[in-house]
């Protein structure tokens, strides 16, 4: 490409979200000097509510979360990765992922994302305060007991949790209209979340996981949070005052580790952008194995590719947080992705935070979820 060729990009603020791409642009214009990319970033919380048709107005490249492929497919508003991608390239990013990432951008007949950041909910200690993880869910409450547990409710995060522990018991939350909710599995699960609740900090109810990770982070009071998304960096000695140690998830189900809800992002193009050919070449580089284990986790990244996870040298610096949480990622389960999934992420969220702090009943909460979820399919 000889023509100057000028890309904005949008993603979140976190280190882990910004990072990454802005070392990985600065390679990329190396390799093709006449094309510059920049970056501007939003809150964690901005970052998982904007629409993703108002970030294709004005961006050429964005990191989106996989719940909102739904929507993309209705709005029209990203290129489908493989209108510009070489099939053998997209095969080996299959074949590299960790868990069902790369799948979750994969929709109504396209991929419109590419994973580069993999996460799920996972287990987080302070191993100078306790050494070993909790295998099962009682070890927590036993620890909640004591005041040494943190746990973020933050919406949506207290309905990932929810679906983390519906899904490990066997009963997973349904992903189509025609499908119910187990009312018993999840009333289980609801007497469960709320006696941990009960147990927990009250300011737990406004933490998301960065705020979290950071209580868990000073001081010595807390020991542990349960079911946090895994931000790897919290790992790195000289992160945070306390390094953190990564797990998979206690199990409250007989099956172990399975079932976490999965996060992580994607890098995906607009629609609108004059330049689909170079923006995809940009992505499919980026969820490259060799960006991933190299420049991309050096950077605070957490990678989306298999081969990085598998990586010592990846490993090392986090106190082998990807091998230890490793089955939680690649056994977690799929959020529904629907026209209209993200609106109800929100109710939901609220829905199970009434429930929790006494504004309404379980049974009241439960009807609430399945007629919202029904209803988020005509939306």
């Amino acid at each position: 490409m000889s023509q100057t060729c000028v890309l904005k990009g949008m993603t979140w603020s976190d280190p882990r979200g910004y990072d990454p791409l802005v070392a990985a642009s600065a390679a990329f214009q190396k390799r093709h000097p006449s094309v510059t990319i920049t970056w501007d970033k939003r809150s964690l919380q901005g970052f998982e509510s904007t629409p993703v048709e108002e970030l294709a107005q004005a961006y050429d490249l964005m990191i989106i979360d996989h719940p909102h492929v739904g929507d993309v497919v209705a709005d029209g508003c990203l290129l489908p990765i493989d209108t510009h991608a070489a099939p053998a390239a997209l095969a080996r990013l299959a074949a590299e992922t960790v868990g069902k990432s790369y799948h979750s951008y994969f929709y109504a007949g396209h991929q419109w994302a590419l994973p580069v950041d993999a996460a799920c909910q996972v287990q987080a200690i302070r191993p100078d305060l306790r050494p070993a993880p909790a295998a099962r869910l009682a070890e927590v409450m036993r620890e909640a007991q004591d005041g040494r547990v943190l746990w973020p409710l933050r919406p949506p995060h207290v309905l990932m949790s929810f679906f983390t522990l519906i899904a490990n018991t066997g009963s997973a939350f349904p992903v189509t209209r025609d499908l119910p909710l187990d009312r018993g599995a999840a009333k289980r699960i609801l007497d469960v979340m709320q006696a941990l609740a009960d147990l927990v900090d009250p300011a737990c109810h406004g933490m998301d996981p960065i705020a979290a990770l950071d209580a868990l982070a000073e001081g010595d009071r807390f020991a542990l949070i349960p079911l946090t998304y895994l931000y790897a960096p919290y790992a790195k000695n000289g992160y945070r005052p306390h390094m953190i140690a990564y797990h998979d998830i206690p199990a409250e189900g007989m099956s172990g580790p399975l079932g976490s809800a999965l996060g992580g992002t994607g890098l995906a193009v607009s629609a609108r952008t004059k330049h689909p050919e170079i923006c995809t070449e940009f992505a499919l580089w980026v969820a490259s194995a060799e960006v991933q284990r190299g420049l991309y986790t050096a950077n605070n990244g957490q990678p989306g590719n298999a081969v990085a996870w598998a990586d010592q040298q990846v490993n090392t610096p986090v106190g082998n947080a990807y091998h230890q949480t490793r089955m939680s990622h690649e056994a977690a389960w799929l959020r529904p992705r629907h026209k209209g999934y993200m609106g109800f992420q929100e109710e939901a969220s609220h829905i199970l935070l009434d429930a929790l702090t006494g504004k309404t009943t379980q049974d009241a909460a439960l009807d609430a979820l399945q007629t919202r979820f029904s209803e988020s399919f005509d939306a």
